[in-house]
């Protein structure tokens, strides 16, 4: 098996009836990057941090060190990750 390299902290802003935050969170499980998930429909004060780092409302957003990706940009998620896609 091969030593993973240092992987950037992954923050995913999501709530649970979000499908696009969905398939986010099942992309990045498929490739095995580990991330925090965090709910801001429960969680006010996170949704604050989110919308004032990024200037977003909406879900998801996903951080990937500190570059935001909004939305599900799976080209960008992937070349942020090093993930190389199939």
């Amino acid at each position: 098996m091969a030593i993973n390299k240092q992987q950037k902290q992954v923050i995913v802003f999501s709530t649970p009836t979000c499908t696009w935050c969905r398939a986010v969170k099942q992309h990045l499980k498929k490739h095995q990057v580990k991330f925090k998930d965090i709910d801001i429909s429960r969680d006010e004060r996170a949704a604050r941090d989110m919308v004032r780092r990024t200037g977003q409302q909406g879900v998801p957003v996903t951080l990937i060190g500190n570059q935001p990706v909004i939305g599900f940009n799976k080209e960008l998620i992937n070349r942020l990750l090093d993930i190389k896609s199939h």
